[in-house]
């Protein structure tokens, strides 16, 4: 992922790069376009290169009559300008939307709508902010823009947000989440997580919240973006400072302050310093608190003084607990007088409260008892305003279900009404059907008589192609049959070949070798060099012992593969499966022994007693079962060669019944089979044995043998983990 993420950074910085070296090349309507390009890539991370990229791109616009430049450098103008916080931004989104509709440019309008909403929303009006955004949404879905439909889908949520519906406020923040992480849009994924992690705080959910803050803080990260910094960390240094662990709390609203600063200026961030303020205050640091809240109201004195009547109250409550009256008393009747002002009953209530508590701890009672009952007004309010809230939601619920009632009365008298209509309508309606009915019935009749006659004959001229097709389908069958016999008697063919061909061509070696050492030896002979004639002997002897070894070889090839390929002559009789593979595993272990004196390994038998005895070929069997142990030994063999410790070889074989077959089942722990060889292990030739050590026939034969009763040969493996080989035979 950081990979990926370095890479869209990267590009992001080599797009903003080769827009301004294209910029100076070109002084006309593409010039317009590349700085509002610019405006945009910038405005999220270096707000003031924005603003400049942005000036110049409304000056050009407008010298060149560029109505649609003009359009998006006024809509880029609104944008920033709500950033700041600035109120004229509305008017600049309002010309931007009347270009964009005169020229009929659907994605400009769409885009528009969405930051129109931004405003509507800062300020409040929740209705007008949805209405915009869903025809922006509506807009860019037929646009098939799915990264503005993210983004749309994300405003949503947030106008929920602001309206206290936090679960609507969720349903759209994974919405948006879902569409952002499959068009892979980093910024937007960041900017989503954040206000998901603002819906669990809001919610109590302080984990959940910080999880997603830490996730969305990564990303912010990783793409160097001040603008998302500034809340993802405000999030994650308040759910800190609520689990009481103010040192992370400061470390990230301080990380806050200077992405805010980076952003918009050394004279923002008072919530930040609000907050550290706060943090310090839990801390009992009230000095350093105290300056954080001087230095908020510093910045919030310029335009915000909702935030400046809070920020009073915070003060003198740090005067409070250092018992500095006439300071804490000048700042708690500040913060009252603003908000008696603006009528922020929130702030009066607790301003007046505190003010009862320093009359009272200054023995004023008179006063005490006026602002605490003061206090007690203004707690009545806010219920008030929040019982107000509820009353007014549910007089819109009763308004709306009465509406409803109405139309709904009004849609079923006028349903009444058609329904009269449309059954005097139906009664000439079916007169008239009944005898235009009778008139097609007779066409009718009369056409399906013509088509009868036309489908028989039809009917015959296809009967006689399909009899054509099949004649000419059995011929072709036959071909494909013969073809594929054909095919496989040349790949059967290839194997004895290349396996006969590695002995043979040892004989012929050696022969040609002996021949040559035959023509030294005469030679010898006649120089009387005995010590030469003894090596070459030697030589001769070797050779010898090779062709013979080599020739035996050949022959077993061509002995197993008359075996492979005979017909069953053997007469099926009834066997007792268990007493047959007790004399084949003995029979195996000790042909091993005679083979490798060294060779020793533990066997298990595990045979059912109330086994029926079934028809089989008991030497076709055997051999079978035969091939299988011998595999099974030579497996455990090759594993004790790699001196494991504490490994012990072994081998079982077992037996049981089931309802409709007998299964017979060898097993080892010994090396497994790879699995890039499973699928060929049942092929003629085909062997894992180093060469001289197996034809590769052995389980071929075993599986030809197997399939000739009826029954089926299974396996299941794992390397360095052992095998088990299933023999299953029917019960006839």
């Amino acid at each position: 992922m950081v990979v990926v993420l370095s890479t869209q950074l990267t590009a992001q910085t080599n797009k903003v790069d080769s827009l301004v070296a294209l910029m100076g090349k070109v002084k006309d309507t593409t010039t317009v376009n590349i700085l509002n390009e610019l405006t945009k890539a910038l405005w999220y991370s270096h707000l003031d290169s924005a603003v400049a990229y942005n000036n110049v791109a409304l000056q050009l616009a407008d010298s060149l009559s560029y109505k649609r430049g003009i359009a998006e450098a006024n809509r880029c103008r609104g944008v920033i300008l709500n950033f700041r916080g600035d109120t004229t931004s509305i008017s600049y989104l309002a010309k931007a939307l009347s270009i964009f509709t005169e020229l009929d440019n659907k994605r400009g309008i769409a885009a528009t709508l969405n930051n129109q909403n931004t405003f509507y929303l800062g300020r409040g009006q929740f209705s007008k902010a949805l209405d915009v955004l869903f025809q922006s949404l509506k807009l860019f879905n037929e646009l098939q823009d799915k990264k503005a439909v993210g983004a749309v889908t994300n405003q949503i949520g947030v106008n929920y947000e602001a309206q206290n519906d936090y679960t609507g406020a969720l349903e759209y923040y994974l919405k948006a989440l879902a569409i952002r992480r499959e068009i892979d849009d980093v910024h937007g994924v960041a900017f989503t997580l954040t206000r998901i992690g603002d819906m669990y705080f809001k919610l109590s959910q302080l984990q959940r919240a910080l999880d997603y803050y830490q996730q969305s803080f990564k990303l912010a990260q990783t793409i160097d973006s001040n603008n998302l910094m500034i809340n993802t960390a405000l999030g994650i240094g308040h759910v800190y400072q609520q689990l009481g662990n103010y040192n992370e709390a400061l470390n990230y609203y301080k990380i806050s302050l200077k992405a805010e600063q980076d952003y918009y200026g050394k004279d923002r961030g008072a919530t930040s310093y609000i907050r550290i303020g706060e943090t310090y205050m839990a801390l009992k640091d009230y000095s350093l608190s105290l300056v954080n809240f001087q230095k908020a109201l510093e910045i919030s004195a310029q335009d915000n003084k909702y935030e400046k009547s809070i920020i009073l109250h915070d003060i003198s409550q740090v005067y409070f607990v250092q018992d500095q009256y006439p300071k804490e008393l000048e700042n708690s009747l500040n913060s009252l007088n603003i908000a008696k002002q603006l009528n922020f009953h929130e702030t009066i209530r607790d301003a007046s409260l505190t003010l009862s508590q320093i009359y009272a701890a200054m023995k004023d009672y008179p006063r005490a008892y006026e602002h605490q009952l003061q206090y007690a007004a203004a707690k009545d309010s806010v219920q008030l305003e929040d019982l107000n809230q509820r009353l007014a939601a549910l007089q819109q619920s009763f308004e709306l279900k009465n509406k409803q009632t109405q139309i709904d009365l009004l849609n079923r008298d006028k349903q009444l009404q058609e329904s009269e209509i449309t059954r005097q309508k139906q009664q000439r309606y079916a007169f008239i059907a009944g005898i235009i009915l009778f008139i097609v019935l007779i066409i009718v009749l009369v056409n399906r008589n013509r088509q009868k006659q036309r489908s028989n004959i039809l009917l015959n001229e296809q009967k006689q192609e399909i009899q054509n097709t099949l004649s000419e389908l059995k011929a072709t069958q036959s071909q494909l049959i013969q073809s594929e016999k054909m095919a496989s008697l040349g790949a059967l063919t290839a194997g004895i070949a290349h396996e006969i061909q590695n002995p043979l061509n040892f004989v012929n070696n050696f022969s040609e070798v002996n021949a040559e050492l035959v023509t030294e030896l005469e030679s010898a002979a006649n120089s009387g060099d005995l010590t030469e004639i003894k090596n070459l002997v030697k030589d001769i002897r070797d050779n010898e012992v090779k062709i013979g070894h080599h020739g035996k070889r050949a022959d077993a090839i061509v002995k197993n593969m008359l075996q492979h390929s005979r017909k069953n002559t053997g007469q099926k009789e009834l066997t007792d499966l268990n007493v047959l593979c007790d004399e084949y595993l003995r029979l195996a272990y000790h042909g091993m022994r005679a083979k490798d004196k060294s060779f020793n390994t533990k066997t298990e038998t595990n045979f059912e007693p109330s086994l029926p005895k079934l028809k089989v070929v008991p030497q076709e069997i055997g051999s079978a079962v035969l091939n299988l142990i011998n595999n099974a030994f030579y497996a455990v063999n090759e594993r004790q060669k790699m001196d494991l410790n504490g490994y012990e070889p072994i081998v079982s074989i077992s037996t049981k019944s089931l309802p409709d077959k007998v299964e017979i089942t060898v097993k080892d722990n010994g090396v497994g089979i790879h699995e890039s060889v499973r699928e060929k292990i049942f092929q003629p030739f085909f062997t894992t044995k180093p060469t001289g050590q197996g034809t590769g026939l052995g389980l071929s034969l075993s599986y030809d043998i197997v399939k000739a009763h009826g029954g089926e040969l299974k396996f299941e493996t794992a390397v360095d983990g052992g095998s088990e080989f299933i023999i299953d035979v029917p019960i006839v």
